[in-house]
């Protein structure tokens, strides 16, 4: 169909008693029918979109993908669900974000860079790749901020 669409192109503009309008109409219209095409195929593909944390079970999934074995028992998702704190039986905590199109995970071992601001909590794990995150965890986020805090000790004591 493509090599049609060229051929009947090539004849347009071959044609003396055609207009510059109508070859920039038809150049207009080629341009819409393939945006419209790519549009199809990038739907078709499933690809974009809006990418968010489904509920607390594809949570614990996504903490146990970022860390092999760690098996989820406190889950608290951010309200706009682009975020979540996992915390597993042995006290480690995992935080899960979206890097784009995916999301990534990272232990959090300390309570640096940690700021609890009423319902919100921005954690900075320190790597650069990863950056900041502000959760939005409604009350849940002072109890977070609470256990957090107990990070440096567990981890000073070992």
């Amino acid at each position: 169909m493509s090599g049609k669409l060229v051929a009947a192109i090539a004849t347009l503009i071959a044609r003396p008693d055609i207009g510059p309008a109508l070859i920039i109409g038809a150049e207009t219209a080629v341009s819409l029918i393939i945006v419209v095409a790519l549009y199809g195929l990038a739907r078709v593909l499933r690809l974009g979109g809006d990418v968010r944390i489904a509920d607390a079970a594809h949570a614990a999934r996504l903490a146990e993908a970022a860390s092999t074995g760690f098996a989820a028992q406190d889950i608290t998702l951010d309200r706009a669900r682009i975020g979540a704190l996992v915390r597993n039986g042995e006290g480690r905590i995992l935080l899960i974000r979206r890097h784009g199109a995916r999301f990534v995970g990272s232990e959090l071992t300390s309570h640096q860079g940690i700021r609890l601001d009423r319902h919100t909590l921005t954690l900075e794990t320190g790597d650069p790749q990863f950056g900041a995150l502000t959760l939005d965890l409604g009350a849940d986020a002072q109890i977070w901020a609470a256990s957090l805090r107990r990070l440096e000790t567990v981890d000073s004591a070992a």
